[in-house]
């Protein structure tokens, strides 16, 4: 290879490709486009030593109410929160894996209890849920009674109407599931009522209630 050949095929390949050592790693357009999208990463929410005290407490109830702990933790969470916060934020604050908090999401969805919500500039999902606590209250309370109250009042009444299958001793049997009926019914009622309350009334109600009762106890 003659020299002027040599040269000239090192210039041309220094023009296309410059030397990293000469003018430094050139940036790259992808990456710098990708880095620009993606949301800087948000610092991890501070918990208060009052706030960890609940969010514990929160979740010890929870679970003796029948609902996973890390649900009813990640919910209490998402009360004291000042705003909407992501998945990451969530698990990054409470220590939690990322999969478990996605399942725990979908749970409170589907009671009601969290919500998607969308801020401006981010693409990502941020979850939030009532702060009144009436409304939080009056949730809790449908969902117990689609869950629970529905199919046993279900039971109940199809157990008084199936006259073929009563017997003559069950009498004494029929008379405590009519009797139960008739007060699970009124406990529903009174709870349709409630609900159609402004919360003021229905707390004036419930302090009505227990002045009544220390009356009555006298």
């Amino acid at each position: 290879m003659s020299e002027m050949f040599r040269i000239s095929i090192t210039h041309s390949v220094t023009r296309r490709y410059p030397p990293a050592t000469a003018f430094g790693f050139p940036p790259n357009p992808l990456a710098t486009a990708l880095h620009r999208a993606l949301p800087a990463k948000a610092p991890i929410m501070e918990l208060t030593p009052v706030m960890t005290r609940f969010i514990l407490h929160w979740g010890e109830m929870g679970s003796r109410w029948g609902v996973n702990r890390t649900v009813a933790q990640i919910h209490a969470l998402l009360y004291l929160a000042d705003g909407p916060l992501t998945a990451e934020e969530i698990a990054d604050t409470l220590t939690i894996a990322r999969s478990n908090v996605s399942t725990s999401l979908k749970e409170l969805q589907n009671w009601g209890l969290a919500r998607i919500a969308h801020v401006m500039g981010d693409r990502r999902d941020h979850f939030d849920t009532p702060r009144d606590i009436w409304e939080i209250f009056r949730i809790v309370m449908d969902e117990r009674r689609k869950r629970e109250l529905d199919p046993t009042l279900t039971v109940l009444r199809d157990s008084l109407l199936d006259e073929s299958s009563h017997k003559a001793s069950d009498a004494a049997v029929l008379k405590r599931i009519r009797s139960t009926l008739d007060f699970l019914e009124t406990i529903t009622e009174w709870a349709d009522e409630m609900k159609t309350l402004p919360p003021e009334t229905s707390m004036k109600l419930m302090r009505l209630g227990v002045k009544v009762q220390r009356v009555l106890m006298r």
